[in-house]
Formats: C-alpha cells, structure tokens, sequence
C-alpha cells in the first residue's frame, strides 16, 4: 500500500524494480534513458540528463546496478499530487552511494513517473 500522508516511508516493493531498470540504464551512460526504454518513465530531456552525467562525473565512481543495501535508505513520501522519490543509487566502489536518484512518482502503481535529477543531497 502506498501511503499520503506526507511522512516518509520506505521504497515500495512494487515500485523497486522499476527503479533498479532506471538505475541500470544510469549505469550504463544512457542518462536520456533513449537505449533503455523504462515503460511509463517520462522522457529525460537533454539538459536534465547533461546535469545527471556531471553529478555523477563529478562524484568520481562509476553507477553500478542497485545493490539490494540501497532499499534500507531510499525513501518515498506523498508531494501533493505526487510521490517523492529517493533512492541511493550503487557505485563501482560502494554499495550504498551518496548519489541520490530524484524522481516523482504519478501513479500508484508506478506507471508513470519523472526523473528529476541524480544528485548527492
């Protein structure tokens, strides 16, 4: 069940395994997601995906697949029209990074959702 009530709550297990598709795709460079098509993720535009790539430049680690560790820190809670989403994304180096993936979650069932930014908060 995914709650609204504006507190924060763990990442949903319906949810994750979209999110370790995005974070996989990250992985492998595709910030526009264009290679690795997500089902129901908005499109990332250019600029969004250019400051994507520099935070994770500028980090110094390489993203890596989600390791399992990321969902006791990642986080969700109800926006106002939407949900929050944080998820602490896995590098080469670290299992659970400091970069964080940013997005909004539209739909209960995570069908449709935006990514906003991958940033060290």
């Amino acid at each position: 069940m995914v709650l609204m009530d504006g507190a924060e709550h763990p990442v949903p297990e319906l949810w994750r395994g979209k999110f370790a598709e995005i974070a996989s795709a990250l992985a492998a460079g595709d910030f526009q997601l264009c290679k690795s098509h997500v089902e129901g993720v908005e499109p990332v535009d250019q600029e969004t995906a250019d400051h994507i790539a520099g935070n994770v430049a500028a980090y110094g680690d390489r993203l890596a697949p989600l390791d399992e560790a990321t969902w006791h820190r990642s986080i969700y809670a109800w926006a106002g029209g939407y949900w929050e989403v944080l998820v602490d994304l896995s590098t080469v180096s670290e299992r659970v990074s400091d970069l964080t993936l940013h997005a909004e979650v539209y739909e209960a069932d995570c069908s449709r959702l935006k990514i906003v930014s991958v940033h060290v908060p």
